[in-house]
């Protein structure tokens, strides 16, 4: 059952080019599928999200986090009473845009784009796959996905000032985007601040005792792990701590969210839409543990010094392939020259650099620069 603020397919504004409805599947189940069979997300296996295959390929890759992410996202809407195609769509596109290397190619690339007075943004450029870069369909270019699927693309993270993106003003930016939207950029921490604690202690570069000592509602969580299976591994013990860590934000994101929502008295959409903040909220206790294991993270893994080379790794890859193809042009593939005509160089040069796997520009890489 939908509750009344929910996200109803029927009432969906419908895709950029009309088509017949399907037999059996709504429009959001069939925004899921075709996000689901495009190249693009075939690519996020061979993509980071913190450890490069180089390092192991026992660790979460930008595909297996996005599954996570829709796991964890699909759990929660169905609790909130909110539409869980539409949410499953959204978790499954969040990360469409994400370039090679992780978020370190994401700062070299937007670095490289703003010598020429552009940037780069993964949330629009996911967009500009679905909406013109993917080719499946002889009808038009790109998904063709409904509205309310392309709004989450770009607002489920951050919101935009329609003064300075003009070019997103379809997109309703005076108003806060629907419940599903919201809740993809909070299931989106609640996977990776567990997952990456995960991969680090696994990689060894996060210990036991560090994590026991910097994260406090993980030490509570491991310590009741130890009463009650005092004769388990310590890796088993770790997993169960885990496992609570991840219930606990979970459990309190959707009692603290229904809160929110009986408190505003949100009775549908509209009220939603034109709520002054976002809805989807922890309550200010897990809020403080969330943002201790994100600054643990940052402080203790993602800036450690054994992961520096692959950051030197991004850094140099992409900063000299960008700039070898803006002096020789000439070396892109076809498709990409022809963008060059009518597209500022700069940011054809981006795109194809974004849309790359890491195994893949290192292939360019070596073919023009090793």
């Amino acid at each position: 059952m939908l509750a009344d603020y929910a996200v109803r397919v029927e009432q969906s504004r419908g895709r950029r080019y009309s088509e017949p409805a399907h037999s059996y599947r709504n429009d959001f189940e069939r925004d899921r599928d075709r996000i689901i069979h495009a190249r693009a997300f075939r690519r996020l296996q061979s993509k980071t999200q913190v450890f490069t295959r180089r390092y192991s390929d026992h660790f979460r890759s930008r595909l297996t986090h996005t599954i996570e992410v829709a796991q964890i996202a699909r759990t929660i809407a169905a609790q909130l009473g909110l539409n869980v195609d539409l949410v499953e769509a959204l978790a499954l596109v969040h990360d469409l845009g994400h370039p090679p290397f992780g978020h370190s190619g994401e700062k070299v690339l937007d670095a490289a784009m703003r010598k020429h007075g552009l940037f780069f943004d993964h949330n629009l450029h996911a967009l500009r796959i679905v909406e013109d870069f993917e080719l499946r369909y002889a009808a038009f270019r790109g998904l063709n996905l409904t509205f309310e699927v392309r709004e989450g693309i770009i607002k489920h993270s951050r919101d935009y000032d329609v003064a300075q993106f003009p070019q997103l003003a379809e997109y309703l930016l005076d108003q806060k985007p629907p419940l599903e939207a919201q809740l993809i950029d909070l299931a989106d921490e609640i996977a990776y601040n567990t997952a990456d604690l995960d991969d680090g202690y696994e990689a060894h570069l996060l210990t036991l005792e560090k994590i026991r000592e910097g994260i406090p509602v993980f030490e509570r969580f491991y310590q009741v792990a130890e009463k009650t299976h005092p004769d388990a591994l310590e890796k088993l013990k770790f997993n169960e701590a885990i496992k609570s860590v991840l219930n606990r934000f979970a459990d309190d994101l959707i009692r603290h969210t229904r809160e929110k929502i009986a408190a505003e008295g949100i009775r549908s959409l509209e009220d939603v839409r034109r709520d002054a903040r976002r809805l989807v909220q922890f309550g200010a206790e897990v809020e403080h543990e969330r943002m201790q294991a994100k600054e643990f993270l940052h402080a203790n893994l993602y800036f450690s010094p054994a992961l520096g080379s692959e950051k030197q790794d991004a850094e140099k890859v992409i900063g000299e392939l960008f700039d070898f193809w803006m002096t020789r042009p000439g070396d892109l593939p076809p498709t990409y020259q022809e963008k060059a005509e009518v597209e500022p160089l700069a940011r054809v040069v981006c795109d194809y650099i974004a849309g790359m796997t890491d195994n893949y520009i290192y292939e360019q890489y070596e073919k023009y620069l090793g």
